[in-house]
């Protein structure tokens, strides 16, 4: 284990105790990341405590894909430099930025790490998961690593999330919420057989986000 390893993993650790002291939160299906090798993570975008939810709960660390302008947050880029965040930004704002943005996570992959991305792009806007876009083929085109959709719930009416307003713009008002994240098994490229691969990944994660909802209404 190297020591920019060693450093996520104990920062894995402080974000998973964390999230479990802000939330009342229940990890289904961690089985499902594979202890070793590469993969892909691929999840629905209620908030902006997603990515640590997911990183905490994670049995390994991820490399999560983030918007540009957020990386460059001056008070937060050391943070996202530190636990090997990926920024990606538009194509109109800087021609081959997305081609850089492939390089990275490409190589993030062919060292055998876990990355994550949200394929809706943007915080969902009215709490529903809506359609994945391009970018998961391209991905997957270079290298064709395991797949795990993963369905969050819980966090849409956080302060964190665009529940009535925009998100972070509110008070917070809600503590200990109970939130559910459920993994699902790994996909591989081959069983989308003739499947468009983004829409069956995304019917997934609805399936997993649903079976989250679910959890959440069976413990009020």
């Amino acid at each position: 284990m190297t020591g920019v390893t060693a450093a996520r993993q104990v920062l894995r650790w402080i974000i998973f105790i964390s999230m479990r002291l802000c939330y009342r939160l229940q990890v289904h299906g961690r089985e499902h990341i594979p202890k070793q090798g590469a993969a892909l993570v691929v999840c629905n975008h209620v908030s902006f405590m997603d990515a640590l939810v997911l990183g905490g709960a994670s049995p390994r660390p991820l490399r999560f894909v983030m918007d540009q302008p957020i990386f460059d947050s001056p008070w937060l880029k050391w943070w996202f430099q530190l636990v090997g965040a990926i920024p990606i930004e538009s194509e109109r704002r800087s021609p081959g930025a997305l081609r850089r943005a492939l390089d990275d996570v490409s190589a993030a992959l062919r060292q055998g790490q876990v990355v994550m991305v949200f394929p809706e792009g943007r915080l969902t806007p009215d709490g529903e998961i809506h359609a994945f876009r391009r970018g998961l083929e391209a991905i997957l085109a270079r290298d064709d690593v395991p797949v795990i959709p993963a369905g969050l719930a819980g966090l849409w009416g956080s302060w964190t999330s665009n529940h009535d307003g925009k998100a972070l713009k509110k008070c917070p008002k809600r503590f200990r919420a109970p939130v559910s994240l459920h993994f699902g098994p790994p996909l591989n490229r081959l069983d989308a057989d003739d499947i468009a691969l983004r829409r069956f990944l995304e019917a997934r994660v609805r399936a997993l986000k649903a079976a989250a909802d679910q959890d959440i209404s069976n413990r009020h």
